[in-house]
C-alpha cells in the first residue's frame, strides 16, 4: 500500500472545507445574523408586553433607562370638600368624609361656602390635580341655604356668561352630593342638580355622577339621609383609588353589551373629551329621570316598604339619637312624650301654664305627647328646630293606639316619679301628678295625621283624660272627621298666602286652600274649636283685617294671640329675639284685632307665656265669663255621645265653666294662680316670652 494515499485520505477532508470555506463563512454569517433577529423580536414583544401590564404612571418614570423617583406623578394630589349647610347635616358629612379621605394617604381640607370666593379661587382647581366634593342643601323653595347662596349665584351666572366660556373649568374634576326632602317633589335637591349642571357646563369634568340624599324615610333609597350618604361616599372613594392609580374609571350604566363593557373600551379613551363628557351628561341624566320615574311608581305599589317588605319606621336611628338628646320619650316607631316644664312648675307650686288660667286645667295633671312626630309644615318659630320628619301623608309602619297610649302614659309617670324629693315638690301635687288628667296633643308633628287618631281619642276619654288636639290646618277631610275632642285647635299663623308660605314653609302646593278648607271645616264642629295665633314681629303682625275675615270664616269660640317664643338659635330657622314681641304689643295687636270682630272681646291674661285670650260673646252670661271647662261633666257627654253611637249630640256651652276672677285680662294678678308663688328669675325684670 503506498503511504502518500494514505497521507491523502487524511488531509481530504480538510482540503474540502478549505476548498468550500466561503460557503463556510456565509453560513455562519447568515446564522449569527437570523439570531440579531430573533434576539430582536424577542425584545420588541417583551417591551410591547411590559407597557400592557404595567399602568402609563409606571412608564412615565423611565427616563434614558432608569426610574427617577423625583419625577413620579401625582394624578390626586388631595381632595377638597365643599359645603353649604343650614341645618349642619352637609357640615357633619363632610367632616365623615374628610376621615374617610384621609384614609388614603391624601391631604383633604374641609371649606365652608359661606367664606369661599369662586371669583378669585376656582379657577385654581383647573391645573390643581384636586378632586372637588360639594354637598349642598336645598333649603325653602328650592333655594340654597345662606351659606351657599354666593356660590351658588356666582356658578350660575358664570354658567351662561360668554365670558367665561364652556372651557373655563376644563381640567377641574368634581362630585356632587345634594341634600333635600323629597316631600317636597317639585324642587327636590334642587341646588344639588343645578351646581352639578352649572359646573359642568364650564368645562369641569364629573368624577362620578351625582349623588342625592333624602330626608324622607320612606322614600329614601337606603332608608335614610345618612344611609344616602354613606352609599355615595363608598362608590367615592372607590373611584379615588382608581384615580389614585391613573385609572378612567366610568361607572357601568348596566346597558353594556354581554361580556364587554363598553366603559373600558379602548375607543372611548380616543374619543374627543367634550364629546364623551357630552355623552356622558346625557346618559346619566337618562338614568336619573327613570330611576325617579321608577321610585314615584314604586312608591306608590310599595307604600314606602323596606328590603323586607315592611313600612319602614318613621324614627330613624339618627332621629331617635337627636329626638332623645332632648329630653323625648320615644314611644315605638312614630310616636312621643316630653314633660312640660309647667308641669314641673306646678308640682312645685310655681304657677301653671296659660291653659290653666284661660280653660282651668291642671298643669301637673297634664301628659304632652303625639301620636306622629311628622308634620307637614316647617314652621320657623318650630321650638323643636325642625328634627321631627315631614311628610304630607302617612306612609310609615304604623302602631297601635293602645300600645302608644299605654306606653304613654307609663313614661309620662316615670318622668313624673324622678321629681320624688325635689326640693320645692309638693306632696299632694305629686300623688295628683301621677294619674294623667289631660292630654296635650301639641307635642311636636302633626297628630291628626296618624290614621287612628279616632281610636286613640277614644282610649283617653274611656281613661277619663280630656284631649287638647292641635292641628296646623293642612288636613280639612281629617277634621271634618274628626270625632269630638274636648277642645279642637287651628294654628292660624298668618293671614295672607304670602305670608303663611313664608312662616309655615308647607309641603303641600295647594297649602292655602286646604288652609281655608281646615278652617270652614272647624265652623261645622260643635264641640270647643279655637285658632291659635303666634305673633312674629316684623312678619305677621300688620294684617289685621285679613285676620278678621278668616275669623268669620272658621267662627272659632275662643282667640288665643300668644307672642312667638324664642327658643334659642337654630340653623333651620332665621328667627331671632327680635322677632319676640314684648307683652304690651300683643296687647295693642288683641285691642285692634277685637275693634274688628264685633261678636267677640278679651276675656283672659296669660302675661308670664306673654298670651292673651280673645272669647265668642256667647261664652259670657250674666256679665261672667265661662271660659273654663267643666271636665267631668264633658267625660259624661262623651260617654253618652258613645253609648248612643253618635247620635245623642252635645255642644261647647254644654260643659263649660265659670272662669275665676284671678284669671280674667285686666286683673291684678296678670293671669297668675294667687294659690301658687311666682318664680322671678335674678337679673330677669321684665318677663316677654315663655315657652
Amino acid at each position: 500500500m503506498d503511504p502518500s494515499a494514505d497521507t491523502w485520505d487524511l488531509f481530504s477532508p480538510l482540503i474540502s472545507l478549505w476548498i468550500n470555506r466561503f460557503y463556510i463563512y456565509l453560513g455562519f454569517a447568515v446564522s449569527i445574523s437570523l439570531w440579531i433577529c430573533v434576539q430582536i423580536v424577542i425584545k420588541t414583544q417583551g417591551k410591547n408586553l411590559q407597557e400592557k401590564s404595567v399602568p402609563k404612571a409606571a412608564q412615565d418614570l423611565m427616563t434614558n433607562g432608569y426610574v427617577s423617583l423625583q419625577e413620579k406623578d401625582i394624578f390626586v394630589s388631595g381632595v377638597k370638600i365643599f359645603y353649604g349647610s343650614q341645618t349642619g347635616t352637609a357640615k357633619g358629612f363632610a367632616t365623615v368624609l374628610a376621615e374617610a379621605v384621609t384614609s388614603l394617604d391624601l391631604p383633604v381640607a374641609i371649606i365652608n361656602l359661606k367664606e369661599y370666593d369662586p371669583d378669585d379661587h376656582l379657577i385654581e382647581e383647573v391645573t390643581s390635580k384636586n378632586v372637588c366634593v360639594f354637598l349642598v342643601a336645598t333649603y325653602t323653595d328650592g333655594l340654597p341655604t345662606e351659606s351657599a347662596e354666593w356660590f351658588c349665584k356666582w356658578l350660575e351666572e358664570a354658567s351662561i356668561d360668554f365670558r367665561f366660556g364652556k372651557t373655563y373649568l376644563k381640567g377641574m374634576r368634581y362630585a356632587v352630593f345634594g341634600l333635600g326632602n323629597s316631600a317636597y317633589a317639585s324642587h327636590f335637591n334642587k341646588v344639588g342638580k343645578n351646581v352639578d349642571k352649572w359646573l359642568w357646563m364650564l368645562g369641569a369634568h364629573r368624577v362620578m355622577s351625582r349623588g342625592e340624599g333624602d330626608c324622607d324615610v320612606v322614600k329614601s333609597k337606603h332608608g335614610s339621609i345618612e344611609a344616602d350618604f354613606r352609599a355615595w361616599k363608598t362608590k367615592f372613594i372607590s373611584q379615588l383609588q382608581a384615580l389614585q392609580k391613573g385609572e378612567r374609571k366610568k361607572s357601568c350604566g348596566g346597558h353594556c353589551k354581554k361580556g364587554k363593557c363598553e366603559s373600558h373600551q379602548h375607543g372611548s379613551e380616543e374619543r374627543e373629551e367634550g364629546s364623551h363628557e357630552q355623552d356622558e351628561l346625557h346618559h346619566r341624566d337618562t338614568e336619573r329621570e327613570k330611576e325617579q320615574q321608577e321610585e314615584k311608581s314604586g312608591l306608590f305599589r310599595n307604600m314606602g316598604r323596606n328590603e323586607d317588605g315592611e313600612r319602614r319606621a318613621m324614627i330613624t336611628p339618627a332621629l331617635r339619637e337627636a329626638l332623645t338628646k332632648q329630653g323625648y320619650q320615644l314611644i315605638g316607631s312614630h310616636s312621643g312624650v316630653k314633660l312640660c316644664r309647667w308641669t314641673k312648675s306646678m308640682l312645685r307650686g310655681r304657677g301653671g301654664c296659660y291653659k290653666h288660667t284661660f280653660y282651668g286645667i291642671e298643669s301637673h295633671r297634664c301628659m304632652e305627647t303625639t301620636p306622629s312626630l311628622a308634620c307637614a309644615n316647617k314652621c320657623v318659630f318650630c321650638w323643636r328646630h325642625h328634627t321631627n320628619p315631614v311628610g304630607t301623608e302617612w306612609r310609615w309602619k304604623m302602631d297601635q293606639p293602645e300600645m302608644i297610649l299605654k306606653e304613654a302614659i307609663e313614661n309620662h309617670q316615670n318622668m313624673i316619679k324622678q321629681f320624688k324629693g325635689v326640693p320645692g315638690v309638693k306632696a299632694e301635687r305629686f300623688e295628683e301628678g301621677m294619674t294623667v288628667k289631660h292630654c296635650a296633643l301639641s307635642l311636636v308633628g302633626e297628630p291628626i295625621m296618624y290614621p287612628e287618631i279616632n281610636r286613640f281619642l277614644k282610649l283617653l276619654h274611656q281613661c277619663k283624660i280630656s284631649s287638647f288636639l292641635v292641628t296646623n290646618a293642612q288636613f280639612p277631610a281629617e277634621i271634618r272627621n274628626l270625632e269630638p275632642v274636648t277642645q279642637l285647635y287651628v294654628s292660624v299663623d298668618a293671614s295672607t298666602k304670602d305670608s303663611l308660605k313664608k312662616i309655615d314653609r308647607p309641603l303641600f302646593k295647594d297649602f292655602w286652600q286646604r288652609f281655608l278648607d281646615s278652617l270652614k271645616a272647624l265652623a261645622v264642629k260643635q264641640q270647643r274649636t279655637v285658632y291659635r295665633l303666634t305673633l312674629v314681629k316684623a312678619w305677621n303682625v300688620d294684617e289685621l283685617q285679613a285676620y278678621a275675615q278668616l275669623v268669620s270664616l272658621g267662627n272659632p269660640d275662643f282667640i288665643e294671640v300668644k307672642g312667638v317664643t324664642y327658643c334659642g338659635e337654630s340653623s333651620a330657622s332665621s328667627l331671632t329675639m327680635a322677632h319676640v314681641p314684648w307683652h304690651e304689643e300683643v296687647v295693642q295687636f288683641v285691642h285692634e284685632l277685637v275693634d274688628l270682630i264685633p261678636e267677640y272681646e278679651i276675656a283672659c291674661e296669660h302675661e308670664h307665656s306673654n298670651c292673651l285670650l280673645i272669647a265668642h260673646r256667647k261664652f259670657k252670661i250674666g256679665g261672667e265669663w265661662w271660659t273654663w271647662i267643666d271636665y267631668n261633666r264633658f267625660q259624661e257627654l262623651i260617654q253618652e255621645y258613645e253609648d248612643s253611637g253618635g247620635s245623642k249630640t252635645f255642644s261647647a256651652k254644654d260643659y263649660m265653666a265659670r272662669t275665676p276672677h284671678w284669671a280674667l285680662f285686666g286683673a291684678s294678678e296678670r293671669g297668675f294662680d294667687p294659690k301658687d308663688t311666682r318664680h322671678q328669675r335674678k337679673n330677669k325684670s321684665k318677663a316677654i316670652s315663655g315657652c
